[in-house]
């Protein structure tokens, strides 16, 4: 079994074993194990943590990972969303009030596997996004524990940054035209694509295209995933009725991408459709199920803040630049890389 970085035995969500199949009817088991994740992620989520495959992603320029190229923006189009604030490492008002508060407050995940999961044998939040939010943490208190994780849904994440409840959202979070209206965005900091997730003994399931007439999908609240289905289901179900409101049965959108994974093990839908790098985890989760097709998107995950806080901001790229030197790697081959091979390097950052 791998261990992470701390050397504890790597387990996904609620202590499922990596590797280990989970449940599914007709073949796949009993549903118990899966039934505790839930219950763990219903139990966690917005309550404050105090903390005391396919394509590679983008290569670095040959000058540097932390080198990044500068475009004009046009400021009523947006041809590039991922162009953001050149860094900078002084203290304006955002960072200020970090800093006088003690403590940076971090919208994370709690239920995505190599991502941003709970340990049920460290009670620590660990992953690729965890370590990110660490480094950051680091940079702007001098300590990667002066840091309180709130978890939040992925239809939250916005919400939680307008209102104050955390600085950043560090949780898998795809930069897109419509979300820079809403939330400013760091640098990206890792490429991924949408792609579809079925059972491996599902045949007439090849990928996102007209094999999914009829099929049911899961996705979750608020995901790119979600508005790709809306701009082109092919002929699937993937709405809830009551999408939204309170009679929403949460079957086919779900708050949290480990509830589609649920489903999918329960025979409830048919397919999953969400970012292959949280696939992937899932994949690995479960050895029953597996990526189809091709990734059909290209996108990036950025930190978000709240629009105006343009100094946290900056502050983040400034600590992006030398992430992405050496801690970027170290950090993806002990979380990602055994489940998400062939990534030689961060996305280079792109600058405003």
């Amino acid at each position: 079994m791998r261990k992470g970085v701390d050397g504890a035995r790597r387990r996904g969500p609620a202590g499922l074993l990596r590797g280990r199949p989970l449940a599914r009817p007709r073949g796949w088991g009993g549903v118990a194990a899966m039934a505790v994740a839930c219950g763990l992620t219903a139990s966690l989520t917005l309550l404050p943590l105090a903390h005391g495959g396919s394509g590679p992603a983008a290569a670095p320029p040959s000058t540097g990972p932390g080198v990044g190229t500068g475009v004009q923006i046009k400021a009523d189009t947006c041809e590039d969303p991922e162009a953001s604030l050149t860094p900078d490492t002084r203290d304006g008002p955002a960072v200020q009030a970090i800093k006088a508060r003690g403590k940076l407050v971090v919208g994370v995940d709690q239920n995505s596997y190599n991502w941003g999961y709970f340990n049920p044998e460290s009670r620590q939040l660990e992953g690729f996004d965890i370590t990110l939010a660490k480094a950051i943490a680091k940079d702007l208190l001098g300590s990667e524990d002066a840091i309180i994780y709130r978890t939040i849904p992925t239809n939250q994440r916005i919400a939680a940054l307008d209102s104050g409840k955390v600085d950043l959202v560090v949780r898998t979070m795809t930069i897109n035209c419509r979300r820079i209206q809403q939330v400013a965005f760091s640098t990206a900091y890792f490429q991924a694509g949408q792609q579809v997730l079925a059972p491996k003994d599902d045949d007439s399931i090849t990928g996102y295209d007209s094999s999914l007439a009829g099929k049911r999908i899961c996705t979750a609240e608020g995901s790119t995933a979600y508005e790709a289905l809306e701009n082109n289901s092919f002929g699937a179900t993937f709405k809830d009725e009551g999408d939204g409101t309170r009679a929403d049965r949460d079957q086919f959108t779900v708050p949290n991408q480990l509830d589609c994974l649920a489903r999918l093990q329960m025979g409830e839908v048919d397919a999953v459709v969400t970012d292959n790098a949280l696939a992937a985890g899932q994949a690995a989760q479960d050895p029953a199920v597996e990526l189809k097709g091709r990734p059909f998107t290209t996108e990036f995950y950025g930190v978000a803040a709240k629009l105006g806080n343009d100094d946290l901001v900056r502050r983040v790229n400034q600590v992006l630049v030398e992430y992405r030197r050496s801690a970027w790697k170290t950090a993806y081959d002990a979380w990602l890389k055994a489940d998400l091979p062939g990534i030689s390097g961060p996305p280079a950052p792109l600058y405003k």
